[in-house]
């Protein structure tokens, strides 16, 4: 290779002659160097892209921190406005939170008392759902009013067949019934020591809200089932009972044993059976039976023809024991066997009964009545009643 070839590569230059293969290969190290440098590029972009998406990231975050705190720390002032206001009746925090606009839907005049704090009012509210009355299998609605109406549509919309050219027969029309509940105040009373108040270990909201539970529940279970009313809730028993082949509406039918304070000593179960076929198929899906203890205890011993017994324990903890399928509901307040007693009834209460509530729980703290004690006159706004006649079957231990 001459000297002119030489300093032509050295420099890079492409003397006339060149081989093709050469030309390809100097061309194709020319395009890898630059694809080379087009990745480098590449990467280093969207480096600095990452970097602004996190720092931008960070920013957004940052002041939404404070935001998450301070929502779940939000009810932490009515809360302890609330317990100074249990403790020692110091209502100036209360009074302030209402003055200030951050409690308005909470806190109210102290002449009709205040309202608990949300936590107390939950475990309050959970005791009662979970308290073996009624309110499990009913229907619980929560109401602004004083009373709830429910509309009822207890008859079917007529109908009819036509043809192409027949004249159509105007057909019935359906019937609405209003079901007006009015709602009750319900009160408790519990009352407790000022120097077991001024203790700092003593729970006070939890040991409220226990004892506002148990007197609420009790009453509530007795009303739902056989209240007359009267400044309280109609229980279902309450209600004109008529034998099921003439029922009508704002009755409720019910099913004779055959014997006066009985079951049929030859066959018991056939009540049952007839008991559960006299609901309609609509609300059979969705029912359950309610007895007492009592009760309960002589229907599990029953057995059908083959041998089998009616009653099974629920297979799971805290499900419910089984009549011919059907859940049981153990409710104290039903009556005991008896003659002419009602003591077992049946049906989807879903659909039949309805207990309309409001959501508040009111506290009223009374220092005077009852020196050296303090009282804590506790209310809240509870109705129920029956709402649909048709939902509910009863089983009556009589002759007819």
């Amino acid at each position: 290779m001459s000297k002119t070839e030489k300093k032509a590569r050295a420099g890079g230059a492409m003397p006339d002659g060149l081989s093709p293969a050469a030309e390809v290969k100097t061309a194709m190290a020319g395009f890898l160097n630059e694809f080379k440098n087009f990745q480098d590029d590449i990467k280093s972009r969207l480096q600095k892209q990452e970097e602004r998406m996190t720092m931008l990231d960070r920013k957004q975050m940052t002041p939404k921190r404070p935001a998450l705190a301070a929502a779940a720390e939000a009810e932490v002032p009515h809360k302890k406005a609330f317990r100074a206001y249990l403790r020692s009746g110091d209502d100036e925090g209360l009074r302030g939170l209402e003055l200030e606009g951050k409690a308005l839907s909470t806190a109210v005049a102290a002449d009709g008392g205040y309202l608990v704090d949300p936590e107390t009012a939950a475990t309050i509210q959970s005791v009662l759902s979970a308290t073996a009355s009624l309110r499990a299998v009913a229907n619980v609605v929560n109401v602004e009013a004083t009373s709830y109406d429910v509309l009822i549509d207890h008859t079917d919309v007529g109908a009819g067949w036509a043809s192409e050219t027949a004249a159509v027969t105007e057909t019935a029309t359906p019937q609405i019934d209003r079901i007006t509940i009015p709602l009750h105040e319900l009160s408790a009373l519990p009352k407790a020591s000022q120097r077991l108040l001024d203790d700092s270990a003593f729970d006070i909201e939890g040991w409220l809200a226990r004892r506002i539970a148990d007197k609420f529940a009790r009453a509530e279970a007795a009303a739902f089932i056989s209240g007359d009313g009267a400044d309280k809730p109609r229980g279902f028993l309450n209600h004109p009972t008529v034998d099921d082949a003439s029922w009508s509406w704002t009755n409720i039918g019910y099913i004779a044993t055959g014997v006066d304070g009985d079951f049929d000593s030859t066959k018991p179960s056939d009540a049952i059976v007839d008991l559960v076929y006299a609901l309609g198929a609509e609300y059979r899906a969705n029912a359950t039976f309610i007895m007492n203890s009592k009760t309960a205890g002589a229907v599990r011993k029953m057995k059908d023809a083959d041998g089998r017994f009616l009653w099974s324990d629920g297979l799971a903890a805290g499900e419910p024991a089984r009549l011919m399928g059907y859940p049981v509901l153990v409710a104290e307040d039903m009556p005991d066997i008896g003659s002419g007693a009602t003591a077992i009834a049946f049906g989807d209460f879903s659909a039949g009964y309805t207990i309309a509530e409001r959501p508040d729980l009111r506290i009223l703290r009374d220092p005077f009545s009852a020196k050296p004690h303090v009282l804590f006159y506790a209310t809240k706004r509870v109705g129920g009643d029956v709402s649909d006649f048709a939902a509910i079957k009863l089983l009556k231990f009589s002759v007819s």
